[in-house]
């Protein structure tokens, strides 16, 4: 997402997977060092001739990147020191390219986390971490930061990029509240019913996705209610068809009816006559029957 790499600092830049393999953006800006980090991070065959940092991580809330965040402030602050141009991508450019863009707006300037981020929106108006980014950078804050920032002092006694990186950080703060007046611009959290103006909050889509998922995943499973959606699978297992027997295969005995029903008369043959029964010769009326022959 985003029309680009946007600039954040001198020398850093946030951008997505595409911006990374774009000629014309990494000449136009620069970028001698590229900082990846997704789920596939690894060096492109176009970039040979980038520095590159590799960082495997998912973009779910339980994903910790407060591990990487040292190396990575390191890896952005030596290529800055020494003339060159850094962007940090990962596939969509939203929530983990912004999480570590802004750690180090943290580790630089003065500002908090949450200032920072107002000040990378201000830049990129598609940042938008996830929630457990979201914590880990409000944890780092108070329970890291100052040891990274005099770490970052000791290690780099080269503090010419301090006043130049805290001047920009409070434009682009000052560029974030601007566009929140101008309704162009919100911090991540419009209540549902709103039209977010980035495009990136909808909490009532998200309930009707997950609640729609969950419905599609419980009808799949074995045990649904009947008249659910079609396709879902019944509570009684399935039986399959068996083998049938030679008994069955027989076919089977004519019955009485069948029995006692003559064969019509071909008209190619001459009937004969059927051999018959003799029926039976009813009793006279006028014979009386002892009780004992009634009783048989």
């Amino acid at each position: 997402m985003g029309n680009g790499m946007n600039k954040v600092l001198p020398g850093l830049y946030v951008g997505n997977f595409r911006d990374s393999k774009d000629p014309e953006q990494l000449k136009y800006h620069k970028i001698t060092h590229i900082l990846s980090i997704h789920d596939n991070a690894r060096k492109l065959p176009c970039n040979r001739d980038k520095e590159y940092l590799c960082i495997i991580a998912s973009d779910s809330p339980g994903q910790n990147l407060t591990q990487y965040f040292p190396i990575c402030n390191d890896f952005i602050h030596t290529a800055r020191l020494n003339g060159g141009a850094v962007l940090i991508h990962c596939l969509a450019g939203m929530s983990r390219s912004v999480t570590v863009a802004v750690v180090y707006v943290m580790c630089v300037t003065s500002l908090s986390w949450r200032d920072a981020l107002k000040a990378v929106r201000g830049a990129r108006n598609v940042a938008n971490p996830n929630v457990g980014f979201l914590k880990q950078l409000q944890d780092y804050e108070h329970e890291r930061l100052v040891d990274e920032r005099r770490r970052l002092r000791e290690k780099y006694h080269n503090l010419s990029l301090m006043e130049d990186d805290e001047d920009m950080a409070k434009q682009l703060l000052a560029s974030y509240y601007h566009s929140m007046s101008q309704g162009e611009m919100c911090e991540g959290n419009c209540p549902p019913g709103v039209t977010c103006p980035r495009g990136l909050c909808h909490p009532a889509r998200r309930i009707g996705l997950f609640r729609r998922n969950s419905r599609e995943s419980s009808g799949s499973r074995p045990g649904s209610r009947p008249g659910s959606r079609p396709g879902s699978r019944s509570s009684s297992p399935v039986r399959r068809p068996s083998s049938p027997t030679p008994a069955a295969m027989a076919p089977p005995p004519p019955s009485h009816s069948s029995a006692r029903r003559s064969p019509s008369p071909s008209p190619l043959t001459t009937p004969s006559s059927p051999s018959r029964r003799p029926s039976p010769t009813p009793p006279s009326p006028l014979v009386r029957r002892s009780p004992k022959s009634m009783r048989r």
